[in-house]
């Protein structure tokens, strides 16, 4: 992580870029070396947010060649997963979301991975032993590994709302999967941070540590087996990745995971079939909505608990000025209103299939009243915080809390986030992931992508039947990813989302409530240094903020301690990505300005 000073700096230099009205286009590069990163850029005709240049490269020529924001988006995904493979792919899943332009409606995609069909619930214990894997033994597994729902997600935005087949909308993807992509600081890091697992498994050494060593910064990537899957399901469609040898290939590798003879991981082998790939379907949703200082804002249903939290975040700080409050008392607010959120999650969020999700109560303004009774103008309330009940509620205080969940969030900093908006007005937002950086380790031989160990997004220690998040058979594990779009009057004012495990919900609680309550542009709203309350006893903060906000916060009671966790050596919360939305079809659309080495943001017409 950069030194504080080193921060502000740059993140001046890139808010002078709002001042400058500096904006980026984007050429059919044959050089990778030629595309560079701009965190912002403001213009007309479409824009795009991700954080990788080729990504928003490829969205930006599939704009100009005539096709709309789901084509983009598409095209998009699919070259971060040449470029970004430790936080998407083919092997993963995630959550699409489309305003209509046409209609003014917005709709969602849930392409959340599901486990296997026989796997059991007590699947995170180790027979042998009786006693739980721990944690990392979990990730670089099988047992982690649940149904994709990426390819199926691609093809079903198309057929919903894009102007693409499938297989054109891959064909940017492809080039840049044979022509090769820059490493960066970032790429290797986390090729680094993972190296002991890669090692684990010849084909994901063979692919990502060539030779034994790790990729050089400055050199070119290449992977040819990617681009020859990625040709496939051009030629055939999703069927190809949910049928025929593909399919087989993958169960295979789960079932029997292809580890070095020489590796002390245990690797238990896995769940997943060929029969569970071809049940797999994703599921057309109506959005979560609230309302907040009259802006609508739409977001991602259960299985995702985003829309829920963040909505309901919203609602508890309804009823407070915090325009009229001094900044600590605002983010004293921030903090506390997302403990609250967060209990809530914890005690009511599961997959709906399965467990009766009360998304109705959780957004609903007299709920979000009602919880925000708890919170003390002057006083940090002691954390865990009981979860609100649901069952009876009118707005009016006090409020009687339902017991405690107990929740160990394992939810990793890892995914990726893109935006992107089209001349006709039609927005996407969608988050997608692999879980860990990194996936579960395995990349299935020969196809050049890694599966995902986003089954360890179940509750890791529970197996009780009232936890809405226990492992069963067919199950979406509850996640925190939370694609936003907010309008008003009725017309797209600001999309955005973020990577980031549990703290992408208080990434994008937090850059809306800079944005449309604090005053700040949208840059500067992306870019301040973030803090986190997931209600726990101490407040994970970014070293700027602790630096800027730690003192004032102090005599609230909120303990700032460092970001980062045992798998990376980043202490970065989020790396968001957003777009919004000025007079006469202008567009600015913002990506991060230091944040995984910063992030790429392009407009298809910088002037009229």
């Amino acid at each position: 992580m950069p030194s504080v000073r080193r921060q502000l700096a740059a993140v001046t230099a890139v808010l002078a870029l709002s001042v400058t009205g500096g904006a980026v286009t984007s050429p059919a590069f044959a050089d990778p070396r030629e595309i560079k990163k701009e965190a912002m850029a403001t213009g007309y005709g479409g824009a795009v947010s991700t954080v990788d240049p080729e990504a928003s490269a490829a969205a930006i020529q599939v704009l100009r060649d005539g096709g709309n924001a789901a084509d983009a988006a598409v095209a998009a995904a699919a070259t971060l997963g040449v470029t970004e493979p430790y936080s998407a792919g083919l092997g993963g899943g995630g959550y699409f979301v489309f305003y209509d332009a046409k209609t003014g409606k917005v709709g969602t995609i849930d392409g959340r991975e599901t486990a296997p069909a026989t796997m059991p619930t007590d699947a995170f214990i180790n027979p042998a032993s009786g006693t739980l894997y721990t944690f990392p033994e979990l990730v670089s597994s099988g047992v982690s590994v649940g149904v994709p729902g990426t390819p199926a997600t691609w093809e079903r935005a198309l057929e919903r709302w894009g102007t693409l087949d499938l297989g054109a909308a891959l064909k940017p993807a492809i080039k840049v999967a044979n022509r090769g992509f820059v490493v960066d600081e970032t790429f290797r890091q986390q090729t680094n941070d993972n190296r002991a697992r890669f090692e684990a498994f010849p084909a994901t050494s063979s692919l990502f540590l060539p030779g034994g060593e790790l990729p050089a910064v400055g050199s070119i990537f290449h992977n040819q087996d990617l681009a020859k899957t990625y040709r496939l399901l051009a030629k055939e469609g999703a069927d190809a990745f949910y049928g025929g040898p593909l399919a087989a290939e993958i169960a295979a590798t789960v079932q029997s995971p292809p580890k070095s003879d020489t590796t002390a991981l245990p690797v238990p082998a896995g769940y997943l079939t060929t029969a569970d790939l071809a049940a797999y379907r994703t599921l057309d949703q109506e959005p979560t909505h609230v309302e907040y200082r009259g802006y609508d804002v739409y977001g991602m249903a259960p299985s995702s608990s985003g829309g829920t939290t963040v909505g309901e975040a919203l609602n508890i700080l309804e009823p407070f000025n915090l325009r009229e409050m001094t900044k600590p008392a605002a983010l004293h607010h921030y903090l506390e209103a997302s403990a609250l959120a967060f209990a809530d999650r914890a005690k009511y969020l599961g997959d709906p299939a399965f467990v009766d999700v009360p998304t109705e109560a959780l957004t609903d303004p007299q709920f979000g009243k009602e919880r925000a009774c708890a919170i003390d103008p002057g006083t940090a309330a002691t954390k865990p915080v009981p979860a609100g009940d649901v069952s009876e509620y009118d707005g009016v205080c006090p409020v009687a809390p339902s017991a405690a969940a107990d929740e160990k969030d394992t939810e990793n900093i890892s995914t990726t986030n893109l935006t992107v908006a089209d001349r006709w007005g039609n927005v996407v937002e969608y988050t997608l992931t692999i879980e860990q950086t990194g996936g579960s380790g395995i990349v299935v031989p020969g196809r050049g992508f890694l599966l995902n160990n986003e089954l360890t997004d179940f509750s890791y220690t529970s197996t009780s039947p009232t936890d809405p998040n226990r492992i069963e058979p067919g199950k979406r594990p509850r996640s925190s990813m939370s694609p936003t779009i907010i309008v008003k009057d009725e017309k797209p004012f600001l999309a955005l989302g973020s990577p980031g495990g549990s703290t992408i919900i208080t990434t994008v609680l937090q850059t809306i409530l800079n944005r449309v309550d604090l005053d700040m542009n949208i840059l500067a709203a992306l870019a301040a240094p973030r803090a986190s309350q997931r209600n726990t006893a101490n407040v994970t903060a970014e070293p700027g903020f602790i630096t800027q906000y730690g003192d004032a916060l102090a005599p609230y009671g909120h303990k700032l301690v460092p970001a980062g966790d045992a798998f990376t050596s980043a202490a970065e919360i989020g790396a968001a990505t957003a777009i919004e939305f000025g007079p006469e079809k202008s567009m600015t659309a913002v990506a991060e300005p230091l944040r995984r080495g910063g992030g790429s943001a392009m407009v298809v017409k910088p002037s009229r």
